[in-house]
């Protein structure tokens, strides 16, 4: 026989091609095989966990269960490697699979390379946690799991095989060191389940913990989302067993773990009760006049988060709750110079322990500089010390930074960054999101662009309300040059809805538009929070009118005298640190600029809502369910409670003005409103979220349609009892 002749291989490969599989291509899973993964047994304990979540998403999608090995004799022909530079088990493994993947990531921070190498996939990370989030964007690119997918419901599509040409994900250092969440006023995640425990507290809304297994749950979709620091929760009490098991779900992740900021060195008013009523003593909880026994507390609770990896420290001085220390003690120095200059004296007891316990090295410190504190350092009041990351507040509401955010140099003895509401309960947004992407994507670039990009931590509540900031402020936190906030979103759109892409797309900035924004300070001033206080304010006031016999007929009323008053805010108290560092929460408006506000939000939310169910007809199941939840919701809560701020506000001054069938009328209007909003509520806690709302209990949703019922009742009982014709108030 003669004529050339092909060497086996080659006509392998020729073979290959011309049925269509790919010469260099990297099978993870086919219907005939299973790749093996290889992880050394000395990596962390976070990249085993991550690589945990891989097996179990590869399961969801395939059916498959890989295994996983720790030597590489154990693999077999395809396999997935997976470790950390510096390990140096994984160093061997690594060097084996791909000579030299791991050169670049030496010396860099949470820096990752992805890369598939013939019939294997090679994952390195430039320490554990960039090994984590290699594999974590790894999962979220080419498998399309959802980072937030616990929070969302929405599960990867099925697929019989996982296979691709060529794989290449590599990444440099994040934009921002420090990015995380601050799970506060968590009461949804508190009452969503059986609570993990109690709390020894003495303050409303706040006696259980949060169940084990929900952390568990948070913890993944942290650092799935390529995140690096939490707070746990609001006043953790680390000597409590049920409180110290959510910082430990934290840490076993190899995440950063902080503290709120009103608890320096790990310590509440809380905790400062709990440690002296345990040893007989019921002290009042002032650095002023209890210093040598705050200082007894501050010390054996920094011994013991000492025993924590990767702490950053919270140094400052606060008060009850989340008040002013000054508010906590009376015989406070009354003065800002005198007070700044005690907390300034704190914050260096502060760090003087934890030289003492010999807190582990590299040792992180911050302060933050909210509500009273803003307004003190930019009095340049405050003392800092060095080595703290100073960490700017914005106004609460997540839509621009405090004054002394601009004001104050940048100084080499400190790092500087941000901290960022996404979710706020006092005002709001708390049950419905408003920042949107752009919004925060403003405020994270000019924290980048003025030297605050140590650090971002972002209060983000109880999560499922807001995935979609989440998600974004994730993703810019991570790589903020590369981040578009209209492209991310219409991509974030077309990653999850199959059809009617445009439209979701206007729905959702349709939706963000619509917030209104206060004339004069900026902000959005009927957010949930905003409305359900003013709404409520407005009703005990109806109320006491009622109970008192005030104008229950119609009257000539003279307009020289019928300016109504202004409603929200705190007037008068603006002179004090704390109140003036708030003032964006609780806006002042005239009675005419809610009616006003709130009627052009039941518009543009009621264009929402449309827009939402006109798509959602022809999504499937699970899409619709996602955007019913994420958006229709939301625009319907938020639509209802516009219509009832709105109505109440009118029977307000209906009242006020001697028209009590206006005042009834408008009242019937806004209970009619409640009652839908509670019936929409009753949808969104299905299946999973059964009881979702069950925590709810300081924006008590179920109280404020029973008041608004009951004030209703009493304006029909004042319109059929015999009226005289008496003058409208002055």
């Amino acid at each position: 026989m003669t004529g050339p002749r092909f060497p086996l291989l080659m006509v392998f490969v020729l073979g290959q091609a011309l049925v269509g599989i790919p010469v260099h291509a990297f099978d993870l899973v086919t219907p005939q095989s299973k790749a093996t993964i290889v992880v050394a047994a000395g990596e962390p304990e976070c990249v085993k966990l991550a690589v945990q979540d891989f097996v179990s998403d590869v399961r969801k999608i395939t059916g498959q269960t890989l295994v996983v090995v720790h030597r590489w004799e154990e693999s077999g022909p395809n396999r997935v490697v997976v470790g950390t530079v510096g390990v140096p088990e994984s160093n061997a493994l690594l060097t084996r699979a791909a000579p030299g993947v791991g050169d670049s990531l030496k010396g860099r921070w949470e820096s990752y390379r992805v890369q598939s190498n013939g019939n294997q996939l090679v994952i390195a990370g430039s320490d554990e946690r960039g090994t984590m989030f290699g594999l974590y964007a790894w999962i979220e690119s080419h498998l399309g799991v959802d980072p937030l997918y616990l929070w969302s419901s929405r599960a990867p599509a099925q697929r019989t095989t996982l296979r691709w040409d060529s794989i290449e994900l590599s990444s440099g250092e994040p934009t921002f060191k420090f990015r995380g969440w601050f799970i506060n006023d968590e009461d949804l995640l508190t009452g969503w389940k059986e609570p993990g425990g109690k709390r020894h507290i003495d303050y409303p809304y706040y006696g259980d913990v949060i169940p084990r297994d929900v952390m568990q749950a948070i913890a993944e979709s942290l650092v799935r989302s390529r995140c690096n620091l939490i707070i746990p929760a609001s006043f953790i009490d680390l000597f409590n067993p049920p409180e110290e098991a959510l910082v430990q779900e934290c840490a076993r992740r190899g995440v950063f773990i902080s503290q709120h900021h009103v608890e320096p060195l790990g310590v509440s008013a809380f905790s400062f009760f709990n440690y002296w009523k345990k040893r007989g003593r019921e002290l009042k909880y002032s650095y002023y006049s209890h210093p040598r026994e705050v200082e007894e507390v501050w010390r054996a609770y920094a011994k013991k988060w000492s025993a924590y990896p990767n702490v950053i420290w919270q140094l400052g001085l606060r008060g009850i709750a989340d008040r002013p220390m000054w508010m906590a003690d009376p015989a406070t120095p009354q003065s800002d110079a005198d007070r700044g200059a005690l907390i300034s004296a704190a914050m260096a007891a502060q760090v003087k322990i934890l030289d003492e316990v010999g807190a582990p090295t590299p040792r992180y410190q911050t302060t933050t500089l909210w509500a009273e504190g803003s307004q003190l350092n930019e009095q340049k009041l405050l003392t800092i010390p060095n080595d703290t990351i100073v960490v700017f507040s914005d106004n609460s509401p997540g839509w621009k930074w405090q004054r002394d955010f601009y004001t104050t140099p940048r100084r080499p003895e400190h790092a500087y960054g941000v901290y960022y509401h996404h979710a706020l309960i006092g005002s709001g947004p708390h049950l419905a999101q408003v920042p949107s992407p752009r919004k925060t994507y403003e405020c994270l670039q000019l924290a980048a662009s003025h030297g605050a990009a140590s650090l971002v931590i972002c209060n983000v509540s109880n999560l499922r309300e807001f995935v979609l900031g989440i998600d974004a402020t994730a993703k810019m936190t991570w790589n903020l040059a590369d981040f578009e906030p209209e492209r991310w979103l219409d991509q974030w759109i077309a990653a999850r809805f199959s059809t009617g892409q445009s439209t979701v797309a206007h729905a959702y900035r349709s939706y963000f538009e619509t917030w209104q924004v206060h004339p004069t300070q900026g902000v959005p001033f009927l957010m949930d929070g905003q409305m359900l206080q003013t709404g409520n304010a407005l009703l005990r006031q109806l109320t006491q009118r009622f109970q008192s016999g005030a104008p229950k007929t119609p009257a000539v009323v003279d307009s020289a005298h019928s300016a109504p008053p202004s409603v929200g805010g705190h007037a008068g108290a603006t002179k004090d640190a704390f109140w003036a560092g708030i003032r964006d929460m609780h806006p002042t408006s005239t009675r005419g600029a809610l009616v006003q506000g709130a009627g052009a939000q039941r518009a543009g939310f009621t264009r929402v809502h449309l827009l939402v169910e006109s798509v959602a007809a022809r999504l499937a199941a699970e899409e619709a369910r996602f955007l019913r939840d994420n958006l229709g919701h939301q625009a319907e809560l938020s639509l209802q409670l516009s219509t009832w701020v709105e109505a109440v506000t009118l029977a307000s001054e209906a009242a006020e003005n001697g028209h009590p069938r206006a005042c009834r009328d408008a009242l019937t209007q806004a209970e009619a409103a409640f009652s839908h909003l509670m019936a929409r509520a009753e949808e969104y806690c299905w299946g999973p979220w059964l009881h979702w709302y069950r925590g709810s209990t300081k924006l008590n949703l179920r109280a404020t349609l029973q008041r608004t019922r009951e004030v209703r009742a009493l304006a029909d009982t004042l319109l059929q009892a015999p009226q005289p014709r008496i003058p409208s108030t002055p």
